[in-house]
């Protein structure tokens, strides 16, 4: 067979991530910003995206970047409509399939929750004390002995919508009573369940499935727990590879994902969120950080469509100024089409969520043009 005849080679999958050689760089957030934000509108407006995925994915995940946007651009129009009209055309999106919801269950009753999450802005939206008292029933669902602990579908993720509501009533004794109760049965039930804590019968270290994001949810949410949580946060401190990344469970196997989901990336931006409840394991967790950060910085640069959960928007979020914004460069538009050409580029399921798309890139692009904390919003902006 000639050379001319020859089938093409079979293209090899793509790498994890791609090497960080360029020279530092900078983009104008605001302006990238906007262009994400334009992204999003035209090619997902609300009736385009499927329902489901509560604060994580779907129509309510949108919503809220666009709920959190209007209390930091309060002034801000996009197709001439403020934010928060933005975020209401988009909640008005997942209402419509609000039937379709199963609602929350022991296994399913974190920040992804529909039904949860609709409350818990609804509450906050509208001032609305008997939509907290719904959002507390849901108590009852948490208790069972076999509900899920972490993040994403469990009880820390509760914690979390309980944060979000209780901000919204700062001078209402009743709800604040109530809200505070609830808090109280939830976090005794993830202490008192057994350790470690387990997800789909693994022990999970990272943020989204695992201990560290427990840890966080917890403490972030009443710090009174923090020193009965010493001991465990110092042992999670310990399995931190000598590369500087941290295993995605336990026992620890192989050293690959770099991501907040898994690795090093989500557990840096936890400590920074929770470090000052820990004044004993200060030194320790700035040495843990430090080492942290300089892994994510080799190897960070991942081929996933950028995001915040799995991609180099939440990776660029656990970094700090100069590398920081040279991170969020290969967010653009721009450099994202590159990559797909480049064949260098794992597109996303849900190329609109907060956490896994467009949406979170503009949550990215907004913290580097407000100069604000570099937090993840559902996780530990508040």
């Amino acid at each position: 067979m000639s050379e001319e005849t020859a089938p093409a080679p079979a293209p090899g999958p793509i790498p994890r991530y791609f090497r960080n050689d360029a020279e530092l760089a900078r983009r104008d957030p605001f302006k990238q910003l906007m262009a994400s934000l334009n992204r999003l509108i035209t090619e997902f407006p609300p009736h385009r995206i499927p329902p489901g995925g509560g604060l994580y994915y779907g129509p309510i995940s949108v919503a809220y970047l666009f709920f959190a946007l209007h209390n930091l651009y309060p002034d801000l129009t996009l197709d001439e409509f403020p934010m928060n009209t933005w975020s209401a055309a988009y909640l008005e999106q997942a209402q419509t399939h609000i039937k379709d919801y199963p609602g929350p269950k022991p296994t399913k009753c974190g920040v992804s929750d529909d039904i949860m999450s609709l409350l818990a802005l609804y509450a906050i939206t509208a001032k609305d004390p008997d939509t907290v008292k719904e959002i507390c029933d849901f108590a009852a669902v948490t208790i069972e002995p076999d509900a899920s602990n972490e993040w994403l579908y469990g009880r820390a993720g509760y914690l979390y919508l309980l944060r979000l509501v209780r901000g919204a009533f700062p001078d209402n004794e009743e709800m604040l009573g109530l809200i505070d109760d609830t808090i109280d049965e939830v976090i005794e039930n993830i202490m008192s369940s057994s350790r470690p804590w387990k997800w789909h019968g693994k022990a999970y270290v990272g943020a989204v499935h695992g201990a560290i994001g427990i840890i966080t949810q917890i403490v972030l949410t009443d710090p009174g727990w923090a020193p009965k949580l010493e001991a465990e946060l110092g042992a999670l401190l310990s399995y931190q590879y000598e590369s500087g990344n941290f295993p995605s469970s336990l026992p620890p196997g192989r050293d690959r994902l770099v991501q907040f989901c898994h690795g090093a990336p989500g557990v840096v931006a936890s400590l920074v969120s929770i470090e000052q409840y820990f004044p004993n394991l200060q030194d320790r967790i700035d040495r843990v950080v430090a080492k942290a950060r300089e892994c994510i910085w080799e190897r960070g640069l991942l081929t996933k469509e950028p995001c915040l959960c799995h991609g180099i928007s939440g990776n660029a979020l656990a970094l700090e100024g100069k590398q920081f914004e040279h991170f969020l460069t290969y967010t653009t538009g721009h450099e994202i089409k590159s990559m797909g050409k480049d064949g260098m580029l794992e597109k996303s399921d849900d190329p609109s969520a907060l956490w896994c798309g467009e949406a979170g890139r503009a949550w990215a692009w907004a913290v580097a043009d407000k100069r604000i904390r570099k937090t993840f919003l559902g996780y530990n902006d508040i």
